[in-house]
């Protein structure tokens, strides 16, 4: 473990403005300080369609009088800013009602060293150099036999610096950037039309992807979908790419945060310490990847994080807890407070993977007479009190275990609580959105058709 280096002249800044606060009244108080610098491209049908860079930075200042909070965010950092914000702060918390669970973290919980995650390129790509990238991902789709227009492509690049203050003694920073590039595709005619797109996201431009590869995979998948039938309502074994499949860890996610359960509004309320999927599930949750999309080296409370198993062989083992969530719940904080500078922290995760299973994905569907594969979902039926799952879908039908042909105009639903515990993952997991799972077959989902 280190301490890696900050802006310093950031440090001092909240320092200050804390410090500021305190005179004025305030029994503790913390600040956030986020400068960012971005870039973004896109191109349609081979010319540049746009450009927009942006560059700025926010600060925020939560202040406590007794058990009574207020936040206030600036753009104006001049120190006579600086001392209006603090006066004003501390007269919005002694005008509103009191928390009891609010408060910063207590000076022994605070973290004084972490990981360096290596989570900043220092290359700065050109607008050139964007402009390049996204021409050549989009001319690599178009040039798919059967793909016949083109919603463009996108290349961007972004950079962050965070800085976390408080009164407890917590000073601490880090540096984040991303660089993507995306495209979306159309192929067939008139009322036969469909569209597609692929991506790629990473934290150095260096780990992207090749954009010819991004390009052809996109213009593969939308020529793929062309033609599709509709089928008959029925249930059967469903299989969900790996495109889509992160999505059902992030319903774990939402069901798991302190948030969720301190209000009694989730369906795996009662679940802590029990088998909510089959034995032999391993979910884990790891703050420190190396260049993880989501990696952090500490949490929005100064508290240190690490690595876990939200599910171990099946059993949910923990909650997702901020210092608020865990003190209505009676427990410690798990590291998982995350927050802007315009409001207070609340429970998130970081990067999320389900362990891969043994199978490959073929082997995984070679049994199934009659099913569904699905690359694409559409809508928000997820019920985050009942696990009622409910979503417009498209893909494939699977016949004697073998894709057969393109289907869409479907919906499949069932329950959360089932389709966790009902199963099955593929070997083929790859850690390319934050929260990601393999290739996943579910037994027994209703698909809605004909």
């Amino acid at each position: 473990m280190t301490k890696p280096r900050f802006d310093a002249e950031a440090a001092t800044l909240l320092e200050d403005l804390i410090r500021r606060a305190r005179a004025a009244g305030a029994d503790a108080a913390d600040a956030l300080l986020v400068d960012g610098a971005a870039l973004s491209l896109s191109t349609r049908l081979g010319k540049p369609e746009g450009i927009e860079r942006s560059e700025g930075g926010d600060l925020g200042l939560r202040v406590f009088v007794g058990k009574s909070m207020a936040m206030v965010s600036s753009t104006d950092r001049s120190p006579s800013m600086l001392a209006e914000l603090a006066e004003r702060a501390v007269a919005m918390a002694r005008a509103v009602p009191p928390d009891p669970y609010c408060g910063i973290a207590d000076p022994d919980a605070i973290t004084h060293e972490w990981p360096d995650l290596d989570l900043c390129d220092p290359a700065e790509p050109t607008a050139e150099e964007l402009i390049e990238a996204a021409r050549e991902t989009e001319d690599a789709a178009r040039a798919v036999a059967g793909v016949t227009n083109s919603d463009g492509a996108d290349a961007s690049w972004s950079r962050s610096h965070v800085v976390l203050a408080a009164s407890n003694g917590f000073i601490g920073g880090y540096s984040v950037s991303r660089r993507s590039l995306s495209v979306s595709v159309l192929a067939g005619q008139d009322t036969g039309m469909e569209r597609d797109y692929d991506y790629h996201s990473t934290v150095y431009g260096s780990d992207l992807e090749a954009p010819a590869l991004i390009g052809r995979r996109a213009g593969e998948k939308v020529v793929a979908k062309l033609n599709p039938r509709k089928v008959k309502s029925q249930a059967v074994p469903v299989i969900i790419d790996p495109r889509l499949s992160g999505g059902l860890i992030g319903s774990l996610c939402g069901a798991i945060s302190g948030g969720a359960i301190t209000r009694g509004t989730s369906f795996l309320k009662d679940k802590l310490g029990q088998l909510v999927f089959a034995p032999g599930i391993t979910i884990v949750e790891d703050p420190h990847l190396r260049r993880g999309l989501r990696s952090k080296p500490f949490d929005a409370e100064g508290i240190a994080n690490r690595r876990r198993d939200l599910i171990a062989d099946g059993v949910l083992t923990t909650w997702l807890l901020d210092l608020r969530s865990a003190r209505q719940l009676g427990l410690t904080t798990t590291g998982h407070a995350s927050r802007g500078t315009g409001g207070p922290p609340s429970a998130s995760p970081t990067n999320v993977y389900m362990q891969p299973g043994t199978p490959s994905p073929q082997e995984l569907m070679a049994d199934i007479s009659q099913g569904l594969y699905i690359t694409s979902l559409m809508g928000q039926g997820v019920n985050g009190v009942t696990g009622d799952y409910s979503r417009g879908a498209s893909g494939f039908w699977i016949e004697n275990g073998q894709i057969a042909y393109p289907v869409s105009e479907i919906t499949v639903a069932g329950n959360l609580k089932d389709m966790f515990r009902n199963l099955t993952p593929a070997s083929d997991l790859e850690r390319r959105y934050g929260i990601d799972a393999p290739t996943l077959r579910i037994e027994g989902m209703t698909v809605a058709g004909l």
